[in-house]
């Protein structure tokens, strides 16, 4: 008999960390806030959305890119138990409206269930301060990739992806970023991006298309650091998988982390001719 992904309170309950964070010396912090997909057992019986369309929303396999970063971080929760791109106010929601119309929890979840999520975004944007602080200290200038993926086939399935024109393979959110600074980081960082076929074809990639800011968490850096940390969100087309299955091309995966390590590398070029320059 299969199991049913439709009722939460049978999907099988194991214990997940938060998150995963990994300190290694180095300029690069690279972040994958929306890589997981588990949920808190306390909360499996609130839950209104299946699992599939849990999975559709989140960024599953962005974290294939980390290990390129000095400072690794993973969230292994979904961002529906406690979304670390949105100010604390929208971080647990049960209102549809912000969540593309989605009803992802029942209206009645406990407000001390949703204390202990917000209790969790509290406990990451201080652990972030206090990471991200000690890299400015010692570095001076810090690069922060926090990376995202999205969908590009909204209609279904069989329905005709997005127009190119509108969703780059991959697309850069630098909205926080000044150029006058880190415009030539910027361009090298893109450069590298591109010089790796994908599927046996250059990658789209390019800047500010889809999206007006990178969210709360870059934000937040520019706001509190400015420009002593460079913040580029990546937002990968899921063109390595099935957004309306559970099946990776991890070929794609592998070329598309090739340009990541390729784009990373010249990034950190840039850094030391820019700390050297001073």
């Amino acid at each position: 008999m299969q199991q049913s992904l439709t009722n939460p309170t049978t999907l099988p309950t194991y214990r997940t960390e938060p998150w995963d964070l990994l300190v290694q010396p180095g300029p690069v912090m690279a972040t994958a806030i929306h890589a997981g997909h588990t949920i808190r057992d306390s909360l499996r019986r609130w839950l209104k959305l299946d699992d599939q369309g849990r999975l559709r929303e989140e960024d599953p396999l962005t974290d294939f890119f980390l290990p390129a970063g000095d400072t690794i971080f993973r969230a292994n929760r979904s961002r529906f138990e406690f979304d670390l791109n949105r100010p604390a106010a929208k971080a647990v929601t049960v209102d549809p409206a912000d969540t593309w119309g989605l009803q992802i929890w029942d209206q009645d979840l406990p407000q001390e269930e949703m204390d202990a999520s917000l209790e969790l975004h509290r406990r990451f944007y201080a652990l972030m301060s206090e990471r991200v602080e000690a890299m400015i200290a010692e570095y001076g200038q810090i690069l922060v990739l926090d990376i995202h993926s999205y969908n590009h086939r909204r209609n279904g399935a069989e329905a005709p992806a997005d127009p190119q024109a509108e969703s780059p393979d991959i697309d850069l959110g630098a909205t926080t970023l000044d150029k006058t600074i880190y415009g030539g980081l910027l361009e090298e960082f893109a450069q590298g991006l591109r010089s790796r076929p994908v599927g046996g074809k250059s990658p789209d990639v390019r800047v500010n298309v889809r999206w007006e800011d990178g969210g709360n968490f870059p934000e937040w850096l520019h706001a509190t650091y400015g420009d002593a940390a460079c913040v580029i969100t990546l937002e990968y087309k899921k063109i390595f998988m099935d957004e309306w299955g559970r099946t990776a091309d991890i070929l794609a995966l592998q070329d598309l982390r090739e340009g990541f390590l390729a784009g990373v590398a010249n990034a950190r070029r840039w850094l030391a001719q820019s700390a050297g320059a001073k």
